[in-house]
């Protein structure tokens, strides 16, 4: 029988790699697929070719965007800093100036063109509508409208063979995904999530995704793999 075929969004970053490891967990044969889209840094880029190597997908590419030509987040626009606090509990609860407009809607387009092409069954996107940063793009109802969307704008859709959306993180805290990918031997220490790491993949340790991420390991391992400058 033909393997069943996926695309896995692969930012290199601590979600991503969940997916990719969950995904080759339930057979299928994966394609990984990374964006540069214009950010700051390129150490996540990096990151995700280690992963992509790692894991002896089938396909790496990195697609080309200039979002950082649009602006509006603080991640591609050289006019915006980053915001950063000495405590997790100093998080705003608000959407925070590292959210690019309508980045996933983008990302997931692309994916959504290539898994027709390849005939693919399903696209993982490491999606978390609990512990994150409020993003728009990351709850249920977004990927649910963006399914519906897809099984509308695609050949295979309207012919009943349209991609499916994966999306195992969702529902689950930054604690049960580590807990989740540990079971399924991730080394995370591959990986970037610090929205402004330096050219060594090394975190700064005071974003809202640094603190995020270093208390969900201290939960669920007792211990970071994290690479910090300090």
């Amino acid at each position: 029988m033909t393997q069943k075929k996926a695309i896995i969004l692969l930012s290199g970053g601590l979600d991503s790699v969940t997916c990719l490891a969950i995904a080759q967990s339930q057979g299928y044969q994966c394609y990984a697929l990374s964006f540069s889209y214009g950010q700051k840094h390129s150490s996540e880029l990096q990151a995700a070719k280690k992963i992509a190597t790692h894991y002896k997908v089938a396909e790496h590419r990195i697609i080309d965007l200039d979002l950082g030509g649009i602006g509006g987040s603080a991640l591609t626009d050289s006019n915006i800093n980053v915001p950063t606090h000495e405590t997790f509990e100093e998080i705003a609860s608000d959407i925070p100036a590292t959210y690019v407009p309508a980045r996933n809607t983008v990302f997931l387009s692309i994916a959504l063109a290539w898994a027709e092409v390849l005939q693919a069954d399903k696209i993982f996107i490491g999606v978390n509508a609990v512990d994150y940063s409020g993003y728009p793009d990351c709850r249920p109802e977004y990927i649910q409208a963006f399914q519906m969307m897809a099984d509308l704008a695609t050949k295979a859709g309207i012919e009943g063979n349209g991609v499916q959306l994966e999306t195992p993180l969702i529902d689950l805290t930054k604690v049960e995904i580590i807990q989740k990918g540990h079971s399924l031997g991730v080394d995370y220490s591959m990986t970037v999530s610090c929205y402004q790491a330096n050219d060594k993949g090394q975190a700064c340790g005071h974003c809202d995704s640094c603190l995020i991420r270093k208390k969900a390991f201290e939960k669920a391992l007792n211990s970071d793999p994290t690479f910090y400058v300090d």
